[in-house]
C-alpha cells in the first residue's frame, strides 16, 4: 500500500522532491522508495531529461490505473463517516457545466446553500471538452451534461431534467411572420459548438426534408449566440431551459419553436463512484436535483 501511494504521487509530480513533500518524507527516503519501485516493476519509471524527471512509456501506461487503485485503497481504509452536519460542513465543490446550466440554477443553488450550509463554496468551471479524466482524477466533483458526454463506463449518473432546443432571432426578424422548415433553412445561422463543428441535430432533421441550412458562424457559448442573433439576421439555437436566462431578458431577441423535430436533451448529473457514498457529495447531488425539479 505504501509503495502504491508513493508511485501514484511520483507519477503525478514527476519530482522526487515534490513527492517527498506531499508524503512528509525526506528526499533521500523518497529516492530509496523510487529505487524499490524500479525493482518491483522492472522499469525505470522516471528518468532524467535535462534537469527534470519524465515518465517512461511504461509509467505513462500505468499512471491512470495506479491513481485509481490508490484512490480506491484509501477509500477502503478510510473510517466510515458519521451523520453529516451540513451547517458545519466546510468544503468547496467544483462543478463542470455549460453557461446555460449556471444561468438556470446558479442563483437558486447559492440561495439554498447559504441557508443550510453557509461554509460551502461552489466553483463552476467551463466545459472545453467531454473528457472524463477530470472526474476520474478528482479535479471536479460533479459534471452536468448529456449522458455519454463524460464517457467512462464506471461513472454514475442521475437525470436532472429533460430539455429541447428552440430557435432565437432578433426582434422583428422576417422569419417570425411564418416559420417553416424551408424559410428557416433559407437564412444564415450561428451555432454553439465546443468541437467547432458546422452541423448538428437540426441539420439531420432538415436533411430528411431535402433541405440544408447555411452556418455562417460557430461560437463557444449560448451567450455568444444570443448576442450575435440579437444584432444580426442570423438564427441561433438555445435549450428551452435557457429562456429564463438574464441574457434573454429585455427587448432585442425572441425565440420560436423549431419547424423540425430534434432529439430530446437529457441533462444529467455525472460523478465518479468514489464519491457515490460520500455524505457531503450526496447532499450536493440531492440539492441540485431538487432545484432542477423545481425549475423544470
Amino acid at each position: 500500500m505504501n509503495l502504491l501511494t508513493a508511485l501514484d504521487v511520483l507519477l503525478t509530480e514527476c519530482s522526487v522532491t515534490k513527492a517527498a513533500q506531499r508524503l512528509g518524507l525526506s528526499p533521500s527516503a523518497m529516492s530509496r522508495t523510487l529505487s524499490r519501485l524500479r525493482i518491483a516493476t522492472g522499469d525505470q519509471l522516471l528518468v532524467l531529461a535535462g534537469r527534470t524527471l519524465v515518465p517512461t512509456p511504461y509509467a505513462e501506461k500505468l499512471s491512470e490505473q495506479v491513481h485509481e487503485l490508490a484512490s480506491t485503497a484509501r477509500a477502503v481504509l478510510q473510517p466510515a463517516s458519521g451523520t453529516l452536519d451540513v451547517a458545519a460542513l466546510e468544503r468547496t465543490f467544483t462543478i463542470r457545466a455549460n453557461d446555460g446550466f449556471v444561468e438556470l440554477v446558479g442563483a437558486s443553488l447559492m440561495t439554498a446553500i447559504s441557508q443550510t450550509a453557509p461554509h460551502v463554496r461552489i466553483r463552476f468551471v467551463s466545459k472545453p471538452d467531454k473528457d472524463a479524466r477530470p472526474l476520474r482524477e478528482g479535479m471536479i466533483d460533479l459534471e452536468v451534461g448529456v449522458l455519454g458526454g463524460a464517457t467512462a463506463p464506471e461513472l454514475k449518473a442521475r437525470l436532472l431534467f429533460r430539455d429541447r432546443f428552440v430557435g432565437i432571432c432578433r426582434a422583428g426578424h422576417p422569419l417570425l411572420t411564418r416559420v417553416t422548415a424551408k424559410r428557416y433553412a433559407g437564412y444564415q445561422h450561428v451555432v454553439v459548438s465546443r468541437k467547432r463543428q458546422f452541423s448538428g441535430p437540426v441539420d439531420d432533421a432538415l436533411g430528411q426534408l431535402g433541405l440544408r441550412r447555411t452556418i455562417a458562424m460557430v461560437v463557444p457559448s449560448y451567450a455568444n449566440a444570443l448576442q450575435i442573433a440579437r444584432h444580426s439576421d442570423l438564427l441561433g439555437l438555445v435549450p428551452h431551459s435557457y429562456l429564463g436566462s438574464a441574457f434573454l431578458s429585455g427587448a432585442g431577441v425572441q425565440h420560436f419553436e423549431l419547424p423540425v423535430r430534434t432529439p430530446e436533451i437529457k441533462v444529467s448529473a455525472i460523478w465518479h463512484p468514489r464519491l457515490h457514498a460520500d455524505p457531503a457529495h450526496r447532499w450536493l447531488r440531492d440539492t441540485i436535483f431538487a432545484i432542477c425539479k423545481k425549475a423544470s
